[in-house]
């Protein structure tokens, strides 16, 4: 009876050492310490073939192969994990990764209703404007500014009472060279692509009224409105963009909010200044 189990046994194993090489996994290269399989190559080339018009030859493709296996184990060899460039690199992937795994499919089930669009223009409508500017650099000191600003109301005054042309005063006083040869056309504009404050006083107007003071990061701006389109008028594809980046946001904000409660974060707001 031992002797049968025995030749049972026997058998069982020498089964398994000669399965045949199309049930095992065949071995299409060894790199190092790194075995690449027929299978391996295979779906890493097909991904190849999806990425290119032009997919290089399966000889090149397997020697790019086995210099990337062959390189990160010498990599590997010399602890280059513990460098604090690739380190930072590792970490920048670790976020991807993180990013990847956590929202891609939030992302892709993203839906935009006709709503949504027609709410999105009414915050942010499309507005063409004309405008005067009068310069303030960013590290311009308080007496300049003084100066600056008296120069702008009497820029202003002038505009008001003159019977010239917008376009005309805008050549004879404004400081932005970009659009003083268009009569300082700024073309259309929302609030994702103008300064806020400019946005903000020429959403509140009438066409053709003029409005000033305005106050940006660039100066003092005397504004005209020139032209505002309906929601039909409206590059929805803009539009679009625009929501579908809000809602995008909106699902960043709140993975990050719920890891703040596992990673409690305090900010010196002194040492910010």
């Amino acid at each position: 009876m031992k002797s049968l189990r025995k030749s049972i046994t026997t058998l069982g194993l020498c089964s398994l050492l000669f399965v045949p090489l199309t049930v095992r996994a065949q071995v299409l290269a060894t790199a190092g310490s790194k075995t690449i399989t027929v299978k391996e190559f295979n779906d890493r080339y097909e991904q190849v073939k999806k990425q290119t018009m032009t997919p290089p030859p399966k000889n090149l493709f397997l020697e790019d192969l086995i210099r990337f296996e062959i390189g990160v184990q010498e990599a590997e060899k010399r602890n280059l994990r513990e460098d604090p460039i690739v380190k930072d690199r590792i970490h920048q992937e670790l976020y991807k990764a993180l990013i990847e795994f956590e929202l891609a499919k939030k992302i892709d089930e993203i839906k935009i209703t006709e709503g949504d669009l027609k709410k999105a223009y009414e915050n942010s409508p499309e507005l063409r404007t004309s405008h005067i500017l009068i310069e303030v650099k960013a590290d311009a000191t308080k007496e300049q500014r003084a100066t600056a600003r008296k120069r702008a109301e009497e820029i202003l005054a002038e505009v008001k009472k003159s019977k010239r042309p917008f376009e005309e005063l805008v050549n004879l006083y404004t400081d932005d060279l970009a659009t003083k040869k268009t009569g300082g056309d700024v073309g259309w504009q929302t609030r994702s692509t103008i300064a806020k404050e400019y946005f903000e006083a020429a959403s509140g107007m009438k066409v053709g009224q003029v409005k000033g003071l305005v106050e940006t990061q660039f100066g003092i701006h005397i504004v005209k409105l020139t032209g505002r389109n309906s929601y039909e008028q409206a590059n929805k594809r803009q539009i679009r963009v625009t929501v579908f980046d809000e809602k995008r946001n909106k699902l960043f904000d709140q993975m990050f909010e719920g890891l703040k409660k596992k990673y409690p974060v305090k900010i010196n707001q002194e040492l910010l200044k």
